[in-house]
Parts: C-alpha cells; structure tokens; sequence
C-alpha cells in the first residue's frame, strides 16, 4: 500500500505544479512597480515650502526645498533660511554658501550669511565682507542690508573694545 501511495504521490505532483504554474500565470500576478511622477513644479515645491515654512513647519518646509532644488538652484537660500530657523548652523552655512557658488548675483545668500556669522558672533570680518557684496549686487536692498552691516559693525566694535580692568 505504501509503494502504491507513493506512486500516486509521483503522477500527482507534477500535476499540482503545472496547476500552480497555471493559477500564477492567469489568476495571480505580481504587484506592478510604478513610478509616480511629481505632480508639482519646481515652483510649486517653492511655494509649498513657504506655506509650511510660515506655518512653523521647518522639517516639510525643508523637504519641499529639496524636492524644488532639483531644479531650481533659488532653493537653497530657502534651505539655507529653513536651518537657519532650526538653528541648524553648518546646513544653513553651506547652503548659503552652495547658492553663492551656483549663481553668485543672488544677493540675499551674501547678507543671510552674514547675518548667520552675526548672529553666531563668528567670522565678523568675513560677514563685513559678505554684506558689502550684497549692498554692491543689489542697492535696492540698501535699508534692509545696511541694518546687517550696522549689527557686524557694532558686534565687532564691542569684541575689539577692551574691558573694564584690562581684560579683553
């Protein structure tokens, strides 16, 4: 009876893997993998980011600048304002810096950077610098970046003054 049941077991099992093949092949199929494309502009990423940004939303705001810096290089000054706000220094600084680098006519990345090293009380002549870049790219700015220029310069007088007693 065990031979028999056996044998049985042989002419069967083919059987049963032609139906699985079979049910697999009409009835179940694999998931289809699809890529979505992204819906917003470059721009509407931008303005996304904004929103979130105003809203106090630092961490959506930073990943809509991402996605808009793919495309629009404008985006890293606003990543660069988003880690500033989360005092995020060294991710602000670079994206300034990187903004800077990637078109350096955009005036705002030469004060914003100053004001982080202000703001920070570190590389004062180097933010000096920086704001009067932003003031000769852009004089249309004047009041907004000489109120920068104004804090370096009473920052640095205050370091450079000596203390009462003698003591830096």
């Amino acid at each position: 009876m065990n031979n028999q049941f056996t044998a049985k077991k042989r002419r069967f099992f083919p059987l049963l893997i032609a139906i699985c093949s079979l049910m697999l092949s009409v009835g179940c199929s694999f998931p289809k993998i699809t890529a979505l494309k992204d819906s917003l502009t470059p721009e509407e990423h931008l303005n996304l980011g904004l929103a979130y940004e105003k809203k106090g939303e630092l961490d959506l705001a930073v990943k809509e600048y991402s996605l808009a810096a793919k495309k629009l290089p404008i985006a890293y000054l606003y990543l660069g304002n988003a880690h500033f706000l989360k005092n995020e220094w060294k991710e602000a600084e670079a994206w300034y810096k990187k903004m800077i680098r990637k078109d350096p006519a955009v005036s705002d990345a030469y004060n914003n950077l100053a004001w982080l090293y202000c703001t920070r009380g570190v590389n004062l002549q180097e933010a000096e610098g920086l704001v009067l870049k932003a003031l000769e790219l852009n004089p249309a700015k004047d009041r907004i970046y000489r109120d920068t220029l104004e804090k370096i310069r009473e920052l640095k007088k205050t370091r450079s003054c000596p203390m009462p007693g003698g003591h830096p």
